[in-house]
């Protein structure tokens, strides 16, 4: 049986839920494809580490796009992060792709993935649900997920919205300390939502 492209509609969901389930997904892009196996969630302008923390601007442009948009940004001015936009129009909120298992290896960090994959800032702005070129395919998976700070970052490091495949190896940094989504990251995501 063939795996479906996932719907628009779940990519409106909740970032959270979508950060979660994205984990054992196949991303597809041209001849090539891996399971995901690293997800963090970006949660809306009160989010201190989303890029939408200093507001609507040319650079964040496409994290307020419809939910299944493609946002690619370049950081230290070579390596490029993608991240599949959620949530309504408007809202932004955004979840990046942090590892991928692609024919045999894993590729344990953003820039990796998108290197490997041949993604560029000329993909940013692609609709995943709607492109020949990209799309993600509701692959099951029996593997279940930890929770952890996400990492890289400065601030927003308390809240536990980065989402690991169990049973992966090599992910992007070493496990820190799993736990379950904080009331305190709820109560943040829902001020995020609300403003």
């Amino acid at each position: 049986m063939e795996n479906k492209k996932l719907s628009r509609a779940f990519f409106e969901r909740p970032t959270l839920e979508v950060a979660r389930d994205l984990l054992g997904k196949t991303l597809v892009f041209g001849r090539h494809s891996g399971i995901i196996t690293e997800t963090e969630a970006y949660i809306g302008e009160n989010d201190p580490a989303c890029h939408a923390a200093r507001g609507r601007t040319k650079r964040t442009e496409t994290m307020y796009a419809k939910a299944g948009t493609v946002y690619i940004y370049l950081i230290y001015g070579m390596y490029h992060c993608l991240n599949i936009v959620t949530e309504a129009k408007d809202f932004p909120a955004a979840v990046l792709i942090r590892g991928l298992r692609m024919e045999g290896q894993h590729l344990d960090g953003p820039g990796k993935l998108c290197k490997a994959l041949g993604l560029t800032r000329q993909h940013n702005g692609l609709d995943a649900i709607t492109s020949g070129d990209i799309c993600i395919l509701d692959t099951p998976t029996t593997h279940g997920h930890i929770t952890t700070p996400r990492i890289g970052i400065r601030q927003g490091t308390d809240l536990h919205w980065r989402f690991v495949l169990q049973d992966t190896s090599g992910n992007s940094s070493p496990r820190k300390k799993a736990g379950p989504v904080s009331a305190s990251a709820l109560a943040t995501r829902k001020a995020s939502r609300s403003s």
